[in-house]
């Protein structure tokens, strides 16, 4: 609801009369009371399967006792592929500015738009957008590596300037690439979205940059490929360092259109989904990609600054092993650092080999009594480390997720993605796209305190928070917002089918593989956007939390991933659920083939092929919002 004079002018300045104005102050005289989503059913015909999609409506009730229902509708604002300045909008960059190319000398154009953040600064709006990672180089790995292609390329985020219409059509004016050379670059910007003070928080997920001689060859030479990536292909030669990588990095936008960036050192180090802060503005929970992950929690010094703080581990002590299983927590610190101060440790040369000692039982047969301890912490598998002496702010962030584990902290969960917060029942939800591997009693693990059963569709956790806490050496945690217990609420469980005719391995009407969170205060909902492997359409969900309502609102063209969901509750009088997709045609192997047939023929049909005969399906995608939603 715009409130007083001010936020009135702030409205008109944006959409450009004061007619408009006076017609918002009539239009909303009556608060929304609540807000309720008609169903997008699953499709089933080839034309809808293949185009991002929604046939819901919300039913808005105000507190005068009126309900008024807006019909929604998927707006694409741009594709990847899309010319909006001097370049395509998806187009990568290096440090000095310059394209990438690839081997075949074309400009390298992600299709991979993830995170939005619309955010309005003083008369003018605008939306940083994440580019997450490309698959470049493909089959024949070896012979096209010889040929000069590489695994991935390093990414970027994008400034949109946007323009909002009286009726709230948001139309991207121009799009350009946001400036990392200050912060070395960016490896695979994943999720994010706007804090409560107007910036943009990102992330890195770093999947291939933690890798070490310890956790073989095959692994060690991702590393090996995206440090090979950024030195060669963005840093023009001189030699990239993966501790420079795996941070959070925050955007500041300025009216004028110029930006300004951070990583945040201090957050530690690991495979960031996103980093969600909570209302009290120093509290930040992550989530943390991969299998055998840890949830996290950072407590800043100051609201509104996360260039210091303290970095916190939870251990999960089960209380039962159904379903999703349930569990209260307690809190591991890891260390307090500033930025400036693990930046230092960075910028010194430090290596893994100077903060842990690595062996293997087979080399040291009474490791444990030498003081290693195993662990089991990421996609590195078992290894037996020992801490080197002095080493334990390194080790807290730079090894994050290594450190955690060797602490006791609970390094079992699997795929942890979104999170986001209610602020008045003061709940935390966190995405488990898979819930396996660690999360199952593991025989000779390292640890096993997670004991649950195994849900390929996953779940989305409930998390109560609370203040007055203290960490496992009885110190105070400093925050109001600190996990104490988590469950999965009955209608956040996915549920594994047999396949089905269209190659459905989760329950259609049920969230499969819940990848990006957003909480809406003023709707009182939970938005849920899906990257399945087990539904063949993924889609956006809205789940009251009040009500326990479940609703269908988006479906992704099919293969593709839904991405980039924030939600704007008011911007001039119109509210925004933000989406995106990426990876349109990555077919489940488990889809009939005659299917697979009959999507193709009708996607190229629908969309065409560039000039060398590949599906525009394919290569790109979108980035855009449901429209149609008054402000609240």
């Amino acid at each position: 609801m715009l409130k007083g004079i001010e936020d009135m002018t702030k409205f008109s300045l944006l959409c450009g009369t004061a007619a408009l104005a006076l017609t918002a102050s009539a239009a909303f005289a009556a608060e929304v009371v609540a807000v309720e989503f008609t169903d997008t059913p699953a499709p089933t015909d080839a034309a809808e399967m293949v185009t991002t999609h929604s046939k819901s409506s919300a039913i808005v009730r105000y507190s005068d006792g009126t309900t008024k229902e807006f019909p929604l509708a998927y707006t694409s604002m741009f594709k990847t592929t899309d010319k909006l300045g001097d370049h395509a909008a998806a187009q990568l960059f290096n440090a000095k500015g310059e394209p990438l190319m690839d081997a075949n000398g074309d400009a390298v154009i992600a299709e991979t738009p993830d995170a939005n953040s619309l955010l309005a600064i003083a008369d003018k709006l605008f939306m940083v957008t994440h580019y997450e990672y490309d698959w470049i180089l493909g089959n024949g790995t070896e012979a096209r590596r010889a040929e000069g292609w590489y695994t991935r390329m390093p990414m970027s985020m994008s400034l949109t300037e946007v323009e909002q219409a009286g009726d709230g059509t948001l139309t991207a004016k121009s799009v350009k690439p946001i400036d990392f050379s200050s912060v070395d670059g960016l490896w695979i910007p994943c999720a994010g979205g706007p804090t409560p003070w107007n910036t943009h928080l990102g992330s890195e997920e770093d999947y291939d940059l933690y890798f070490q001689a310890v956790s073989g060859e095959k692994n060690l030479k991702k590393t090996t490929e995206g440090v090979r990536a950024l030195t060669e292909l963005y840093k023009g030669g001189e030699a990239a360092n993966p501790y420079h990588y795996g941070f959070i990095p925050e955007v500041t936008v300025n009216e004028d259109g110029t930006t300004s960036v951070a990583k945040h050192y201090s957050m530690g180090r690991a495979t960031w989904e996103l980093a969600r802060i909570m209302p009290d503005s120093r509290t930040a929970y992550f989530g943390d990609d991969g299998d055998h992950v840890a949830l996290f929690m950072y407590v800043a010094d100051k609201a509104e600054d996360l260039s210091s703080g303290a970095l916190y581990a939870a251990r999960w002590n089960q209380v039962s092993g159904v379903g999703g299983g349930s569990a209260t927590l307690d809190w591991i610190k890891l260390g307090a650092a500033t930025d400036a101060e693990v930046k230092a440790i960075i910028d010194s040369g430090v290596t893994f080999d100077d903060i842990f000692e690595a062996t293997t039982a087979e080399a040291t047969a009474d490791w444990a009594a030498q003081g290693y301890k195993m662990i089991r912490a990421g996609h590195s598998g078992d290894e037996i480390l020992r801490l080197k002496p002095g080493m334990e702010k390194a080790a807290a962030f730079l090894e994050s997720r290594r450190y955690a584990a060797w602490l006791g902290a609970t390094t079992e969960f699997n795929k942890m993605e979104g999170v986001a917060a209610d602020p008045q029942k003061k709940n935390l939800y966190v995405a488990m796209s898979y819930n396996e591997k660690g999360m199952q009693a593991e025989e000779g693990a390292a640890q096993d305190h997670m004991q649950t059963e195994k849900v390929v569709a996953g779940a989305t956790y409930e998390v109560a928070l609370a203040g007055g806490r203290v960490d496992t050496n009885g110190d105070a945690i400093p925050s109001d917002w600190v996990g104490t217990a988590m469950h999965v609420p009955a209608p956040l469980l996915g549920q594994d089918i047999e396949t089905d005719a269209l190659g459905n391995t989760a329950h259609p009407d049920k969230v499969a593989n819940p990848d990006n969170l957003f909480f809406s205060p003023a709707m009182r909902t939970l938005f849920i956007g899906e990257d399945s492997g087990t539904h063949v359409n993924n889609f956006v969900w809205a789940y009251n939390v009040d009500t326990g309502k479940l609703t269908r609102i988006i479906s992704q063209a099919a293969g593709a991933e839904a991405t980039g969901l924030t939600v704007a509750d008011n911007i001039g009088g119109h509210a925004y659920i933000m989406g995106n997709n990426q990876h349109q045609g990555d077919w489940l192997d488990s889809m009939p083939a005659d299917l697979i047939a009959t999507l193709e023929a009708k996607a190229l049909e629908l969309y065409g092929a560039n000039d060398k005969g590949t599906p525009n399906y394919k290569l790109e995608a979108h980035v855009g919002y449901l429209s149609g939603l008054p402000g609240m």
